[in-house]
C-alpha cells in the first residue's frame, strides 16, 4: 500500500487530524464533501422527518462504532486491532456528519434534547428511548468469531443502503453515502475474509464461527422493516425502502457461507415488541450498557470543554 496516497485514510491519520480550532477527535477526517450541513431540506420534504431519518442512520453508525471500539487493546493481533479501529472510525465519521445534519434540521420530540442540538448533545445527552438505531448495532459482539459475523451482516446491509442513497434528493445524505460506499466495501470484504478463514478452518474455529453467526442472526429481520418516517421519505425520493436491501444481503450471505462451510441460521427474530424495534426507540437491554460507557464522562462534566 502506498502510504503517500492523499486518499489513503487509516487510524493514525484520523488521530492526527485537527479541526480549525486545533482540537482533534476520532472520526474528524470524515466530512460531507461539497454538501453543506446547513443545506435546506429538499422541496416538499418534511424537515422533522429528514432530521429523524438522519438520526436513524447516524445512530446505527454511532452505536456500532462504540461497540467495535470495545476491541481496543483486546483484539487477537495488532493488525486486527488496527483494522477494527479503522472500521469504528469510519462509522464514527459517518455518524458525526449525520448527527450534525439532524441537529441543524431539528428532530421532533422525543428525539430532540434542546433547541440547538449539535452532534455532542445528541450523542451524550439522549437516553436510550431517543436512539433510533437498529438493535443489531447494539448487540453484544461476543468473541472474535461473532464480531466478524456481525461486521459482515452490518456492513453488507449498510453498503446496500448507502449505494442507493447516493441518489438521494438530500445533498448531505448523498454525499455521506458516496464516501461511505468505499469504506463499507472494505468493511464487508474484511469480515468476509475472516468468516471464510474461521469457518473453513479447524473444527474449533468452525464451531465458534457458526455460533457467532447464530448469535447475530436474530437481529437480521429488523434490518428490512420500514418505519413510517422511512416510508414517507421514500415517496419523497430521499430515503430507501429497507425491504429493497434484503436481496443484496442475501446475495452476500449466499456467497460467503457455503464457501466457509457454514449454515445459514433459522433462529427467530429478537429485538421487536409488537412489531416495533430500534427505529421506534424500543431496544434490547444491551443498549443501556453501551450508552452508560459512552456517555458517563460527558454527563459527569456537562459543562466541560477541551
Amino acid at each position: 500500500m502506498d502510504h503517500t496516497d492523499p486518499h489513503d485514510e487509516n487510524v493514525y491519520d484520523a488521530l492526527a487530524t485537527a479541526d480549525e480550532d486545533g482540537r482533534w477527535a476520532f472520526g474528524t477526517g470524515f466530512d460531507a464533501g461539497d454538501a453543506e450541513i446547513t443545506a435546506p431540506s429538499p422541496e416538499g420534504v418534511d424537515r422533522a422527518d429528514l432530521a429523524t431519518y438522519c438520526l436513524m442512520l447516524a445512530d446505527d453508525a454511532l452505536i456500532a462504532s462504540q461497540r467495535l471500539a470495545g476491541w481496543t487493546t483486546k483484539a487477537p493481533e495488532l493488525e486486527e486491532e488496527v483494522a477494527l479501529a479503522n472500521i469504528a472510525l469510519d462509522l464514527l465519521g459517518q455518524a458525526r456528519v449525520l448527527l450534525s445534519r439532524a441537529g441543524h434540521l431539528g428532530a421532533a420530540e422525543p428525539y430532540r434534547v434542546g433547541p440547538q442540538d449539535d452532534e455532542d448533545v445528541l450523542t451524550y445527552f439522549r437516553d436510550d428511548r431517543a436512539f433510533r438505531n437498529v438493535t443489531l448495532a447494539e448487540a453484544d459482539l461476543g468473541d472474535f468469531g461473532r464480531t466478524v459475523a456481525w461486521v459482515l451482516v452490518f456492513s453488507a446491509w449498510r453498503l446496500a443502503l448507502m449505494q442507493r442513497l447516493t441518489g438521494s434528493r438530500d445533498p448531505v445524505l448523498a454525499a455521506v453515502a458516496g464516501k461511505a460506499v468505499k469504506e463499507l466495501t472494505y468493511h464487508r470484504d474484511y469480515a468476509a475474509q475472516w468468516v471464510l478463514r474461521l469457518g473453513d478452518g479447524t473444527e474449533l474455529s468452525h464451531a465458534r464461527m457458526q455460533a457467532g453467526l447464530d448469535g447475530v442472526w436474530p437481529h437480521v429481520e429488523e434490518l428490512f422493516l420500514a418505519h413510517d418516517v422511512e416510508r414517507r421519505l421514500v415517496e419523497a425520493g430521499v430515503a430507501v425502502d429497507p425491504a429493497e436491501l434484503r436481496g443484496d444481503v442475501d446475495a452476500v450471505v449466499a456467497q460467503v457461507l457455503p464457501a466457509a462451510t457454514l449454515t445459514r441460521p433459522e433462529t427467530p427474530a429478537v429485538g421487536l415488541v409488537g412489531g416495533r424495534g430500534g427505529r421506534d426507540g424500543v431496544h434490547t437491554e444491551a443498549l443501556g450498557g453501551v450508552l452508560a460507557l459512552m456517555q458517563s464522562l460527558a454527563r459527569a462534566h456537562p459543562e466541560a470543554t477541551w
